[in-house]
């Protein structure tokens, strides 16, 4: 019986290494795949024309679709109003620009954004629009803050801003969300979350168990409220919740500036919801997913898609992919 039970460990054992191992050939693997990818890290604005990448998929159909005959006279067609498209462009055309952002716990792409929202400052002229497909669950206070801060930018100066919601804006995504002229949801996108929280694990009763003492020494009464590895005091937790406190009410009041007419008490409950009870709570303005928005508005306008490509040295593209993928197993955990 001791030798199945010993044999049984030692294949435990043995078996924990291997999936250690082959996680660990994974990550790297990952990790080398994502420096390869972003190799030409030149700093660099792109655009890209959504309406031709749409013509272009509307063409490869009809050409499957039609008869030779008929195929021709639709290149002809087409010809005729690339030509229109063209003259219109000389007589300034309306656009709408377009930006993806897609969060994570700490923001990371608003270093981007800031750069995308100056460029479209520099250049929008009157009629332009800007569309924000936007996919973030939430994370830190201050940079999902400044996230917002470049859109309400774009806001202040008058130039209409539609977010829309195909996934999720939960908690700092809300934050962003609400700075638009005009919010659209897709009809399961989750949304809301207007709420604020911290957690984290205490050691100290393990410590004390093992004999291990621990000193943290500060200069202000509050400098810390509670530690990972000291003694954690009730007014240090009453401290920490006042500050919660403070933080959700600043999330509330700039939420009520773009949105005056949300019932906060309904709403700001940290609780979320999908797109068509979000509608009649009055987080979103109407149930439409981006598809559907760029195909309507690409019967006037010319639809431009930015990204911006920052330059970065090799060793800040590894640390950035290794955060990026401990960001993402977190709240993975999370759920």
């Amino acid at each position: 019986m001791d030798l199945l039970f010993t044999s049984l460990v030692d294949y435990g054992l043995f078996l924990a290494k291997t999936l250690t191992l082959l996680l660990g050939i994974v990550v790297l693997l990952v990790l080398v795949f994502r420096l390869r990818q972003g190799s030409d890290q030149s700093e660099r604005l792109e655009v890209t024309d959504l309406g031709e990448r749409h013509r272009n998929l509307a063409s490869s159909l009809k050409e499957f679709s039609l008869s030779r005959k008929e195929y021709k006279v639709f290149l002809k067609a087409e010809r005729r109003r690339e030509k229109e498209r063209e003259k219109e462009r000389a007589d300034s055309r309306k656009r709408l620009f377009v930006i993806d952002f897609k969060g994570d716990i700490r923001a990371s792409e608003v270093g981007a954004l800031r750069m995308l929202v100056t460029a479209l400052l520099l250049e929008a002229r009157e009629g332009d629009e800007v569309l924000v497909r936007l996919d973030n669950a939430g994370g830190m206070v201050s940079e999902h803050g400044l996230a917002a801060s470049q859109l309400a930018r774009i806001r202040s100066k008058g130039i209409p801003l539609t977010v829309a919601v195909d996934k999720v804006a939960a908690s700092g995504g809300y934050l962003m969300a609400c700075v638009a002229d005009r919010i659209i949801a897709a009809p399961f996108a989750v949304l809301g979350s207007i709420g604020v929280l911290a957690e984290l694990p205490n050691f100290h009763r393990l410590l004390d168990r093992y004999g291990v003492d621990f000193e943290l020494h500060t200069a202000g009464a509050h400098k810390r409220t509670l530690t990972l590895f000291g003694e954690n005091t009730d007014e240090g937790r009453a401290k920490l919740c006042e500050q919660l406190e403070e933080t959700h009410r600043l999330f509330k009041t700039f939420v009520a500036e773009y949105r005056p007419d949300l019932d906060l008490d309904q709403v700001a409950t940290g609780e979320y919801w999908h797109g068509q009870r979000a509608v009649e709570l009055g987080l979103v303005d109407s149930i439409q997913t981006s598809d559907d928005f760029l195909l309507d508005a690409s019967q006037g306008r010319d639809l431009l898609q930015l990204k911006y490509r920052a330059a970065k040295k090799p060793i800040e593209r590894l640390l950035s992919a290794i955060q990026s993928t401990l960001d993402r197993a977190f709240v993975t955990w999370r759920g």
